[in-house]
């Protein structure tokens, strides 16, 4: 007759024979909330950190950027940041307005600003060619040159999202290429002053120049969801698009200056309608991008535990794309090529607040527009009266940093 074993409330029933399992693998005990855990294997595996952890850890610990939170973070945009970045964009559109070759006085064009504020009414003792300096030429140049600062390091934050990598830029698929081939045609081929056609031709370019590389992706991956076969792509568009701008050059030599002069960017020529024309484009992208902000955070540990989550890789990547391609295409139409704003802007606004894109889209928009705002004061004041293209300015600031963060991740990977 056999004895029944007796029970104790102590020890759950899924481990009373244990022993009697396989050498490898140890059954745990429910927990206190009554699921039954997954097996343990032996040595200790079930400690090892799970893919996306792995892949969080590796941005962690790369140097090039803050480790993205992970998808149940509460990572959240403080007061303070916000706040100094807001300050340091008044400050920079301040100087902007105030600083200039006409040497108005500061108190006139305080008063004179203020009195556009409704239901404020102050006497700037400004002249009519002094308020026509101010209001025509000043002023739309320092919206203009936050606009696009803004809008660019906010792309480029979206696109180092989708690629997962710190370094990557808003030129990354051709869009730079794409609007120099448009600008270029319509410089050499219209006579005289192009009007509008230059801006127009250059956003139509770079939405081409992006589209052809992600639809020549999609083609090699199947479904265009490969990051590294979309940068291969945006490169072999690049190349090619350069080739056929080089080639309109050297056939229209005599336009080289006027190529060149917008080639290198520029604000100089903003004004009232222009920022009609691109703030609508800038806006909804804008909205876009800092929307994602959450998803990006998931998409960063893999397409695995994206998915695990519910969320399509793929869908949200073309969003972020689409967004942010739209948003450079629009700066550059009316700024020429002005580089490393996408890049230099955002990886600053990492180290210094986190790596969450919730926090690093927002920061880079406010961040990139008083980048550009400074660079633009230093590109007309440097070499009075006559003034350096933006794109030199940038290209002074970005070309070391470009460099010392690539030392940096050397130095990450040697360790």
């Amino acid at each position: 007759m056999s004895r029944r074993r007796p029970h104790t409330g102590d020890v759950p029933a899924a481990t009373e024979d244990a022993a009697g399992t396989s050498p490898d693998v140890r059954t745990r005990p429910e927990d206190v909330s009554g699921r039954e855990q997954a097996p343990e294997v032996a040595g200790g595996r079930d400690d090892a950190p799970s893919e996306a952890g792995r892949r969080s850890g590796d941005l962690a610990g790369s140097g090039l950027d803050g480790a993205p939170p992970g998808p149940g973070s509460q990572a959240r945009l403080r007061p303070l940041p916000l706040a100094v970045a807001v300050g340091l964009l008044l400050a920079a559109l301040l100087a902007g307005v105030l600083v200039g070759s006409a040497g108005l006085p500061v108190g006139g064009v305080l008063k004179a600003l203020a009195d556009r504020i409704p239901f404020v009414h102050a006497d700037s003792g400004l002249g009519v060619i002094d308020e026509n300096v101010l209001f025509q030429l000043r002023v739309p140049r320092a919206l203009m040159a936050a606009l696009v600062g803004g809008m660019l390091a906010v792309a480029g934050a979206g696109y180092q999202g989708v690629f997962r990598n710190p370094l990557a830029d808003p030129y990354l698929l051709g869009a730079a290429a794409g609007a120099g081939v448009g600008a270029t045609l319509v410089i050499a081929l219209v006579p005289g002053d192009p009007g509008y056609g230059v801006p127009l031709a250059a956003f139509a370019g770079a939405i081409c120049g992006v589209a052809l590389a992600y639809l020549l992706g999609s083609a090699a991956t199947g479904r265009g969801n490969g990051t590294a076969t979309l940068v291969l792509a945006g490169v072999a568009v690049s190349s090619f698009l350069a080739a056929v701008q080089t080639l309109i050059q050297q056939m229209k030599a005599e336009e080289l200056q006027r190529i060149y002069s917008w080639i290198l960017g520029g604000v100089g020529s903003a004004d009232w309608h222009q920022l009609a024309l691109v703030f609508p484009y800038a806006l909804v992208s804008t909205v876009v991008l800092l929307a994602h902000g959450r998803l990006l955070d998931v998409l960063s540990v893999g397409d695995e535990e994206a998915a695990s989550l519910g969320l399509s890789a793929a869908r949200v990547r073309l969003t972020v794309l689409v967004a942010a391609s739209l948003a450079t295409a629009s700066a550059v139409a009316v700024s020429g090529l002005i580089a490393f704003v996408g890049i230099v802007v955002p990886h600053l606004v990492r180290r210094l607040a986190g790596g969450s894109y919730r926090i690093v889209l927002p920061l880079s928009l406010l961040g990139g527009a008083a980048f550009l705002e400074v660079a633009d004061l230093v590109a007309r004041t440097l070499i009075r009266p006559g003034e350096l293209p933006l794109g030199v300015v940038t290209a002074f600031v970005g070309g070391p940093f470009f460099v010392a963060v690539l030392r940096a991740s050397r130095r990450q990977v040697e360790t």
